[in-house]
């Protein structure tokens, strides 16, 4: 699921929690939109948990922080409000303050809370064995991911002992059509779903091969129903590639997705159907160890 270049020294091989520092921001702080959500919450009641929510979340999106003025300005609230809300935050360890840069980062408080979903989630530790089978077969950094809110979160991965560069970090989000992971649950969507989804992120233009009209978007799940697993050439970032397929529970229904990404230098076009493939096979192990079942081809 393939910004920035990272070597692995100094790694450890299965990364759950994403330490680094040096990610490139890769637009301008603007306002958030407000949603229908952000409205119920507010004329609903509880404006201070939901404002701190939202303070939350932003941190979540940028692992250099945020000033508190850059704060003010994402979530459409004034400094005092959001000063209020990170003191309450800090005090309970939910946030933490660098003096250095005078930035605020998401707190280790949050990422014990955040952590339950993977343990309720337990197939992220059943699929370690297989992630680490995925990524010693293709050399190559193995992915776990799953479907949230139609978006694609990263539960957890397996780096590779090469130079990688890492689009999405754990815990990271991204749109299902600007990925290999969610290309491939796309696949498993009908075509009135993937509409939908279309209909509220929208087709980002990332890249020059970035995949931009519905049209070509249908022609694509086809070909990944077909082949039973989802490319990502370059799509999200210049020189990365991402190979994905679909993890099914016992209704047949997309569970999750593991994917293995690297630079195009390594994942090349003589590699890519050998690696497609593993992908797939890899996919439909970690299936039935988990019980599920492979749905008949439409």
């Amino acid at each position: 699921m393939p910004l920035h270049l990272s070597p692995r020294a100094g790694r450890g091989e299965n990364s759950q929690v994403a330490m680094g520092r040096n990610v490139i921001r890769r637009k301008s702080i603007e306002p958030r939109s407000p949603s229908a959500a952000d409205h119920d919450a507010r004329d609903g009641g509880v404006q201070s948990v939901d404002r701190a929510l939202s303070i939350l979340e932003t941190l979540s999106e940028d692992d250099e922080g945020y000033r508190l003025s850059d704060l003010a300005v994402r979530t459409g609230l004034s400094a005092s409000t959001v000063h209020r809300l990170l003191a309450t935050l800090e005090s309970r360890r939910f946030v933490q303050f660098d003096r250095a840069e005078s930035k605020w980062h998401v707190g280790v408080r949050s990422f014990t809370v955040g952590a339950s979903f993977a343990r309720r989630r337990n197939f992220s530790a059943q699929a370690i064995p297989y992630l680490r089978k995925l990524r010693d077969l293709t050399r190559e950094t193995a992915n776990l991911a799953v479907v949230d809110d139609e978006f694609i979160i990263v539960l957890t991965r397996m780096e590779s002992r090469e130079i990688m560069r890492s689009l999405t970090q754990v815990g990271g989000r991204v749109p299902m059509v600007t990925s290999g992971v969610g290309k491939a649950v796309l696949a498993t969507y009908s075509d009135e779903d993937v509409g939908a989804v279309i209909r509220h992120h929208g087709m980002p233009r990332l890249t020059e091969k970035s995949i931009v009209r519905p049209s070509d978007l249908f022609k694509e799940l086809e070909k990944i129903r077909k082949q039973g697993y989802a490319l990502d050439d370059e799509e999200a970032c210049m020189g990365l590639r991402c190979v994905a397929a679909v993890v099914y529970n016992a209704c047949a229904e997309p569970l999750a997705a593991i994917s293995v990404s690297g630079m195009t230098s390594r994942l090349t076009d003589q590699r890519l159907l050998e690696i497609g493939q593993i992908v797939r096979d890899v996919a439909a192990e970690l299936t039935a160890a988990l019980g599920g079942a492979i749905p008949t081809p439409r």
